[in-house]
């Protein structure tokens, strides 16, 4: 059963950042010898806020003119576009900023939704998803929690089993059965969003410890903007979810 949740994609792999420094090394036919041949932490950095800014402004823009569309393009769109570059890393300088602008039509348009339902909604969850990503920096720079491989897998199987619950619920909307709680109010359905929400503050720290790793076993450049899509999707996924919640708290 565990590896139906375990995760074989890079930005969460040991096995796939070694064997992607391998990889690295055949091509260039040797060790890198350039610091600017090689990602970096702050490199990384720089292209995770190019993506963010990308998702801005496609989140503004379909959040000014929403359309239903919108939203399946952002999601099965982004879907294809992560998947692809997990496959092939090189795209990624192209594809991660195609996968923002996907994803921002998604986040533009959840946004419109929620707002035309609750005020303020929005702001809080901003707010909250930001406060989130700086507390998990804190911990993870403070190495109050240090990301092993028992942690990695954990929570690799963690966030497997969530998106599988949530496909599920996406199909079962079509077949005509809910999956009990995982969308309503109250103290459970309450619950078990704070419970989604702890996975993923505790992806950030992968992400975190991916940066620290392609520095270190000095990936390919490319792979900044690879661990910058895998920091936006967290992102993305907490920021759904604290409107989720929200509007669960608001509507009891």
């Amino acid at each position: 059963m565990s590896r139906i949740f375990k995760s074989n994609n890079p930005m969460l792999s040991d096995k796939a950042i070694a064997k992607a420094k391998v990889e690295t090394l055949e091509k260039r036919g040797g060790p890198i010898t350039s610091m600017s041949e090689y990602m970096t932490v702050s490199g990384a950095v720089n292209k995770t806020i190019i993506l963010v800014g990308i998702m801005l402004i496609s989140a503004v823009y379909a959040f000014s003119s929403p359309l239903s569309i919108y939203m399946p393009i952002g999601v099965f769109g982004g879907l294809a576009v992560y998947m692809f570059t997990n496959w092939k890393p090189h795209w990624a300088p192209t594809t991660a900023p195609l996968y923002a602008l996907l994803e921002g039509l998604f986040v533009g348009t959840v946004s419109a939704i929620y707002s035309a339902q609750f005020d303020g909604i929005l702001l809080q969850a901003v707010s909250l998803t930001i406060g989130t990503l700086i507390t998990m920096l804190l911990v993870y720079q403070s190495g109050l929690i240090k990301v092993t491989d028992k942690f990695r897998m954990g929570v690799s199987m963690a966030v497997g089993a969530i998106m599988l619950v949530y496909l599920i619920s996406w199909v079962g909307s079509y077949a005509g059965f809910e999956i009990p709680y995982l969308h309503e109010g109250g103290v459970i359905g309450i619950g078990i969003t704070v419970v989604i929400i702890g996975v993923a503050a505790m992806n950030l720290l992968l992400d975190f410890d991916n940066f620290d790793k392609g520095e270190r076993n000095q990936l390919a450049k490319h792979y900044e903007w690879l661990f910058g899509m895998g920091l936006l999707f967290t992102l993305i996924w907490l920021y759904v979810e604290f409107l989720r919640l929200l509007s669960k708290i608001q509507s009891d």
